[in-house]
């Protein structure tokens, strides 16, 4: 399975890459840059032709590709020979006005924007249903051991709280409340929470997860101990569970949720009675405590549709997910000085491909759609993702060019090709250096997933 999720995670990530690429290809062509070969995939040619003086080839490894433009090979030349100047040629990257290369570097990220708003606003427009759980909590601090009181402890928040907004955002469901804490590590967030008929306004600062660089206030979803499905031939199943009981009590002990029932679980052995309700009537059932429950028992969720979007309004919300990914990569970025575990937090090429495919895959195992819109997310997610690392005035990456190129626009000079090159050089080790990083994380990742 771990092979399989790499190989559809690769080809996802070949796709984000390849309409980067493309993106630079149109523009190099629109603004006069010569492009000398447009490649789907790295490595040895496979095959292709050539149109217009480019040469448009299939390469032995299919992710992502690449777009060679016409002037390494005189950049090169300069270095060697130490001259002041990349020699001019017609058509060259780097004898094109500093306009015209801002250009063509600014073409990429924006292509994978476009690419982001695209898939996000076709998932939006089709629509979808999300399985998750009602907007009322539960404190972790009334089922685990903790040394220190959990952000929602001490913000006052109780078990049986119904979150409604945050920031004054609606909050229709555990999955809104869980995504807008995940992004808003150490950032203060007004809660308004409906407790015994009353609304009260409470503020709370989601701590920082070191190892995945999210946020953490320490609540589980309220989930009803009603039974949606038992899985066949399980002990749960043999002992007489049926999907739509509703376990009310545990050895004489009521329960108002599925957290109290494992607490009660897991101190009895090595069997309890359940007091079932089943048609209006308790039935009694003794089942053994050491069944699975996340392997035998399904707990039912609540299926909240997305709303009928027309195409322009699905446009819209696609824009403003693709926006609300941007944001929360720029402060992901600053997070990472905040005491992030950089081998966990930083994702190499090897567990991005992995996440994407396992994402596809688990969303397959439900249905298509699923799947489908589960892998053109996470697709878009890094679309957005890739635009924002290329922005970065890091040498090497489109950023770093672009500065250059602007530098070189304001100074209405050119570097020295031996500039160029300690800068690009000190790109090229920043990138490695966070590449090692990556790489390493991906290694432990995989090894003990």
């Amino acid at each position: 399975m771990m092979i399989l999720n790499i190989a559809i995670g690769l080809i996802g990530l070949g796709v984000v890459v390849f309409f980067h690429e493309l993106g630079h290809l149109i523009a190099a062509k629109s603004v006069g840059i010569e492009v000398q070969a447009f490649s789907l995939g790295w490595g040895h040619r496979l095959a292709g032709y050539t149109w217009k003086g480019t040469e448009y080839r299939i390469s032995v490894f299919p992710v992502g590709g690449y777009c060679k433009m016409k002037g390494e090979h005189g950049y090169a030349e300069a270095l060697e020979q130490d001259q002041d100047e990349i020699p001019h040629e017609p058509g060259s990257f780097f004898s094109a006005e500093p306009w015209r290369r801002i250009v063509t570097l600014l073409a990429g990220p924006l292509a994978n924007v476009v690419l982001a708003i695209v898939i996000l606003s076709i998932v939006w427009w089709v629509g979808f249903r999300i399985e998750t759980y009602e907007n009322r909590i539960v404190l972790a601090s009334d089922h685990t051991a903790q040394e220190d009181a959990a952000p929602a402890d001490r913000a006052g928040l109780q078990t049986g709280d119904y979150v409604t907004r945050i920031n004054g955002q609606q909050v229709r469901s555990y999955s809104d409340l869980q995504q807008i804490v995940a992004q808003n590590a150490l950032t203060e967030l007004r809660f308004t929470v409906m407790r015994d008929g009353q609304q009260l306004d409470l503020a709370v600062t989601p701590e920082l997860v070191r190892e995945t660089g999210s946020g953490y206030i320490g609540v589980y979803p309220w989930v009803d101990p009603v039974l949606d499905g038992v899985e066949p031939g399980s002990a749960a199943e043999q002992a007489g569970l049926r999907a739509g009981d509703r376990i009310a009590s545990v050895d004489g002990s009521p329960i108002a949720h599925v957290w109290e029932f494992r607490d009660l679980l897991s101190r009895a052995e090595p069997s309890v009675a359940l007091g079932v309700v089943r048609e209006g009537a308790t039935v009694p059932v003794e089942v053994s405590a050491n069944i699975e429950l996340d392997e035998s028992l399904r707990f039912r969720t609540v299926t909240i549709p997305t709303p009928d979007y027309t195409v322009f309004q699905a446009v819209g919300r696609g824009t403003m997910e693709s926006y609300r990914i941007l944001t929360t990569s720029v402060r992901s970025l600053r997070l990472l000085f905040r005491g992030v575990d950089l081998t966990s937090a930083v994702a190499g090429p090897v567990r991005i491909s992995y996440f994407i495919g396992d994402v596809a895959t688990a969303g397959f195992q439900i249905g298509i759609a699923t799947g489908l819109r589960s892998l053109f997310n996470f697709l878009a997610l890094l679309s957005v993702v890739l635009f924002f690392m290329n922005l970065l005035p890091i040498p090497v990456l489109d950023g770093g060019q672009i500065l250059i190129a602007g530098v070189e626009w304001m100074r209405r000079k050119p570097p020295r090709p031996r500039t160029l090159y300690r800068y690009q050089l000190v790109g090229t080790v920043l990138i490695f250096a966070l590449l090692f990083f990556a790489l390493f994380g991906d290694v432990l990742f995989l090894a003990g997933r």
